[in-house]
C-alpha cells in the first residue's frame, strides 16, 4: 500500500499541500496541461524553488489576471467542476471538498448554504490548489493519505467578517475531531482551504505508521517564521505486520431500505477504509427477506461506522463484536510490461510470496486506451509477474552460492 503522510509541523495551506507533491516528484508540466481542463484561461502557474530555514521547497503560487468576481458562491464553483473536462473522479472529489466548506461556513454565519459566498477560497488559487491536490494525489498513485497532528498557530487573522480568532472557526469546524496544537506562533498557520484537503483526502490522523520511505517533499509557505515554514510529505510503502491483529465486525439486518441504496453505503464505507463489506441474504420474522449488512472495521473507525449507518441507511440500530483474524503482508509493485506500467498487488506469508495480481482497473485502463483484448493484457501481467518472481528466486540462490 503507497502511503502519503502529511508532516504539518508549520500548519498546512492549499498551496503548501500543492508544493509538497510537487516537490516530492508530481511533473508540474502535467499539472498545467490538467489544469487547462479548467477551461479558466487566467490561470498561471508558478512555481518556484526556495529556502525556508536553510531547507530546500517547493513554492506554488498562481497568478492570472483579476477576475470580476473574485468571491463566487457554492453553485458557481459546482459549476465551474461541471463544465470542465475534469476526470469524473477528480470531479466528485473536488465538489465534496466544495461542499464541506460551504456547510460549514452556512452554520457558522446562519446563513443558508446557497448565500455563502466563498471569501477565503473564491478565488483561482483555491480552485488550483484543491483539484491540483486531488489530481496530483490520484496521480502519484497514493492508497492512502495520513496525517500527522496539526499545528493551527494562534491569535488573530483578518477576513471578510472582521477580526477572527486563530484557527478560525471555519477551520476549527473542519478540523473537528481530528489532533490540533499549537506551538504559539502569531499567526494563522492552518488555512480553511488546507484543512478541507486535509480532513477530506486523511485517512488517519496522528502518529506515522511504519513505511518504506521512497520520496520526501517540502511545501513552503509564504511567511517566514523562526522556525522552517514548510509542509513536509513522506511518500512510501507500508510496512506490513504479518500475522494476527484485532478487527470488529460490525453487524445491522435491514428490511426496508431501497436495494439500490446499497451501492451507495458500499462505496461510502469502502472510502472510510475499512477492511471490508458485504451483503448476505437473510429471513427475519413472519420470513420476510432482509440483508446482512457486515463492516468489517480497526476499532478506532468504530464511532464513525455508527454515525454513518444510523444516518445513511434504514436500521435503528447495530452491533459489533471484536474478533482476531490473521492477515498476509501486503504491497504494491509496479512492472513495466510491454503495454505499460502495471501495479500489483502482492501478499506475502513470511516472506515468500503468496498471491501476486494485477490490478483490475489499470488493466482495463490500457486495455481501453490500446484497444486490445482485456485478457490479453491480463496474460502480460501474468507472465511478466513470473518471470519477476523466477529472477529474484534465482538472485536468492545466486548470493546463498
Amino acid at each position: 500500500m503507497r502511503i502519503a503522510y502529511f508532516d504539518c509541523f508549520s500548519g498546512a495551506s492549499g498551496d503548501m499541500i500543492l508544493g509538497s507533491l510537487i516537490d516530492a516528484g508530481l511533473s508540474s508540466r502535467r499539472l498545467r496541461e490538467e489544469l487547462r481542463r479548467l477551461r479558466i484561461p487566467t490561470i498561471r502557474l508558478k512555481v518556484k524553488k526556495v529556502l525556508k530555514g536553510g531547507i530546500s521547497a517547493t513554492q506554488v503560487i498562481v497568478e492570472g489576471k483579476s477576475e470580476k468576481k473574485p468571491h463566487r458562491d457554492l453553485k458557481e464553483m459546482l459549476k465551474i467542476i461541471d463544465r470542465s473536462g475534469l476526470a469524473s473522479e477528480i470531479k466528485e472529489k473536488s465538489k465534496e471538498i466544495f461542499q464541506r466548506i460551504a456547510s460549514v461556513e452556512a452554520k457558522i454565519h446562519q446563513k443558508p448554504i446557497n448565500q455563502i459566498h466563498f471569501h477565503e477560497i473564491g478565488g483561482l488559487d483555491s480552485i488550483v490548489d484543491i483539484i491540483g491536490s486531488v489530481w496530483g494525489l490520484r496521480q502519484m498513485g497514493i492508497d492512502e493519505v495520513h496525517v500527522s497532528k496539526v499545528n493551527v498557530g494562534t491569535g488573530f487573522v483578518k477576513c471578510e467578517h472582521g477580526i477572527l480568532p486563530v484557527p478560525a472557526p471555519a477551520t476549527l469546524a473542519l478540523m473537528k475531531g481530528k489532533p490540533i496544537y499549537s506551538s504559539l506562533v502569531e499567526k494563522e498557520l492552518l488555512t480553511p482551504t488546507g484543512a478541507a484537503l486535509l480532513t477530506s483526502l486523511g485517512s488517519q490522523f496522528g502518529q506515522m505508521v511504519p513505511m518504506k520511505v521512497e520520496r520526501i517533499g517540502y511545501g513552503a509557505g509564504r511567511d517566514d517564521f523562526p522556525h522552517p515554514n514548510l509542509l513536509r510529505l513522506i511518500i512510501g510503502t507500508s510496512v506490513a505486520n504479518s500475522g494476527k491483529e484485532r478487527v470488529l465486525v460490525v453487524e445491522t439486518n435491514i428490511d426496508d431500505m431501497n436495494p439500490q441504496f446499497y451501492d451507495y453505503v458500499m462505496e461510502k464505507l469502502f472510502n472510510m477504509k475499512v477492511q471490508e463489506v458485504f451483503l448476505t441474504p437473510i429471513l427475519m420474522k413472519k420470513n420476510r427477506p432482509a440483508t446482512l449488512l457486515t463492516v468489517i472495521c480497526p476499532p478506532a473507525k468504530l464511532p464513525s461506522i455508527i454515525e454513518f449507518l444510523l444516518k445513511e441507511t434504514t436500521t435503528l440500530g447495530l452491533r459489533w463484536h471484536e474478533e482476531e483474524r490473521a492477515r498476509a503482508d501486503r504491497e504494491i509493485l509496479t512492472l513495466k510490461t510491454k503495454y505499460g506500467q502495471i501495479r500489483f498487488k502482492v501478499a506475502r506469508w513470511e516472506g515468500s510470496v503468496i498471491n501476486l495480481s494485477p490490478e483490475y482497473e489499470v488493466c482495463k485502463k490500457l486495455a481501453l486506451k490500446r484497444n486490445i483484448s482485456l485478457k490479453d493484457v491480463f496474460e502480460e501481467a501474468k507472465k511478466v509477474a513470473i518471470s519477476q518472481q523466477e529472477s529474484q528466486r534465482n538472485n536468492h540462490l545466486h548470493r546463498r552460492r
